[in-house]
């Protein structure tokens, strides 16, 4: 697929810039007076940190999970009730856990890791699971957080043995007349015979029926998960694929991921492990996975790759990107954060960028692969299954845009990756995650960065004195109450300590004398373009000044 020749200086205004009635470059400005602003604050336990934050879009109310509790907060961050879900006495190495029978391993006083935090709208109920007893799940009720259910006696309801907090995501999909279903993606941390690393599950209306979280289908041959093979961990002894974001669009849902692979670098018979992002793709009605494709993404910009995935998010495109992108208001976009390289999972990169995807061309992209391996063209070139090299094998059917695949060629990868469209690149500050919505036709995306700082005319400045320091800035949570900005709160998170969450309201620049007042009001980078005066139509280097355009 042939790149698009897209025109920079229209594309990051209408991403990055809102105006009343039409686009306009605010002229730069000095900064007003310091002044003395309140933010609203919450700080948890100082031993329990904050792992995942949701919102209900009816109510406004926050819901934390935390190291131990589960917090249920007023839009204000008043505590309304808490929930408590450890510690208690473990060994990772129980399975079955020692809940369910004797476990002969020694065991220690261990903190509960809240990894998965999901608003089951239709049941009225949390789902919040942990770490303790290979990640089982509690159903909590939304109103005073009282424990519903908390199955534990099969093997499906342990989601998990990784002790970290971003290592699952669940999406759910809901139907009027059915049980929804839960789809779990997960990291197996070497132990493919317990955990599927994708599944899907039945949320029975019952949070104590039997059937809670039981597989969507299983028989002697078949069910709804995809496992690595043993095998693969032969060739790659710490494979594990990493999920960094979930969600559904259309009839798919999708999964973003980073996977160790083997490759060979140019001019060289020796092989290296790298790390390739990829977006994973099923089909909602599939109950035997076979619609499994995943394609390797990737951003690249004056020559320099991006290619380690460090955060997601879907947005529609509002009209104005829309228009310059050539899609519609209401298609689906990806906005996407990678660091630079291949070879660093852990220890990332400084240098960052932010890249949008087109959902379509994604899709159309699989398609294509989909057709051409249906014609007995290639392998299925997965680098999960790359020890058994399985050919494509050809059959006579059509494959159009919403082919859930058959019980052949799967599951299925794309080797040519899919470029993104890179917006802005930060070279000292690495961008560590992102969020955006539509505000009056205008794309606006919010990026949270390492260091916690932004930089205003080549210096440091933190957030009202409040002293970040040198911690990741978490995008945790955005709600939005109301069609005006001004009503729309903005939640922030530490992503290394997670103690405190930052309330700001997001206001109208209208309400300033300066746009540079707006750097007061969150310590992460919003809206971030560099213009000089001498060309306000392109961007500069990012040591220069930064303006907030909204």
């Amino acid at each position: 697929m042939r790149a698009m020749p897209w025109n920079w200086t229209c594309l990051l205004s209408h991403l990055l810039v809102v105006g009343v009635g039409s686009s306009t470059l605010l002229p730069r400005q000095p900064p007003p007076p310091a002044q003395k602003r309140s933010f609203l604050t919450f700080r948890g336990e100082p031993t329990e940190g904050f792992n995942h934050l949701v919102v209900d879009e009816r109510t406004g109310h926050i819901y934390l999970g935390a190291v131990n509790r589960i917090y249920k907060l007023s839009s204000d961050l008043k505590v309304l009730v808490t929930h408590q879900t450890g510690p208690d006495e473990d060994n990772p190495k129980c399975y079955p856990p020692r809940i369910v029978q004797t476990c002969n391993e020694p065991l220690t006083t261990t903190n509960n890791v809240n990894k998965m935090l999901l608003i089951d709208y239709k049941e009225n109920r949390l789902i919040a699971c942990g770490s303790l007893y290979q990640g089982i799940c509690k159903l909590l009720r939304l109103e005073d957080l009282f424990k519903l259910g908390e199955p534990f006696h099969k093997k499906e309801h342990y989601l998990s043995g990784v002790n970290e907090s971003g290592s699952v995501f669940g999406v759910i999909v809901s139907y009027s007349n059915l049980d929804d279903k839960l789809f779990i993606a997960t990291a197996v941390d070497g132990k493919p015979e317990y955990f599927p690393t994708i599944s899907s599950r039945t949320l029975t209306k019952n949070s104590e029926a039997d059937g809670m979280f039981a597989y969507v289908f299983h028989d002697e041959f078949v069910a709804s998960m995809i496992k690595i093979p043993s095998d693969t961990f032969t060739v790659i002894p710490d494979f594990d694929i990493y999920y960094v974001y979930g969600f559904s669009s259309g009839n798919f849902v999708y999964f973003l991921t980073l996977q160790p692979e083997m490759v060979s670098p140019p001019g060289s018979t020796t092989k290296e492990q790298v790390y390739t992002s990829k977006l994973v793709r099923l089909c909602k009605e599939d109950t035997a996975f076979n619609s499994y494709v995943e394609v390797p993404i990737g951003c690249e910009r004056n020559g320099v790759e991006y290619r380690l995935l460090q955060a997601a998010y879907l947005s529609k495109a509002g009209a104005m990107l829309g228009q310059t992108l050539g899609v519609h208001s209401d298609d689906d976009l990806l906005f996407t954060v990678f660091s630079k390289g291949q070879k660093r999972k852990m220890k990332s990169l400084d240098e960052s960028a932010l890249c949008i995807f087109i959902l379509k061309q994604i899709n159309d992209r699989i398609k294509e692969r989909l057709q051409s391996c249906y014609r007995g063209e290639g392998t299925l070139d997965l680098a999960w299954l790359k020890v058994k090299d399985i050919p494509c094998s050809s059959a006579l059917l059509t494959i159009d845009d919403n082919f859930c695949g058959l019980d052949m060629n799967a599951p299925l990868g794309v080797s040519e990756m899919v470029r993104g469209i890179p917006v802005f690149t930060e070279d000292r500050d690495r961008m560590t995650s992102v969020i955006a919505y539509v505000y009056k036709n205008h794309s606006l995306a919010f990026v949270g960065t390492k260091n916690g700082k932004l930089k205003k005319e080549q210096r440091q400045q933190e957030v009202a004195g409040m002293g970040l320091g040198d911690t990741v800035v978490k995008v945790c949570g955005i709600m939005i109450s109301g069609k005006k900005l001004k009503q729309s709160p903005f939640f922030l998170c530490h992503s290394l300590s997670y103690r405190e969450l930052l309330f700001f309201v997001l206001i109208s620049p209208q309400k300033y004398e300066g746009i540079t007042a707006l750097i007061r009001l969150a310590a992460l980078v919003v809206e971030k373009l560099i213009f000089s005066e001498a060309d306000v139509g392109g961007p500069v280097h990012l040591d220069t000044n930064l303006a907030f355009l909204m």
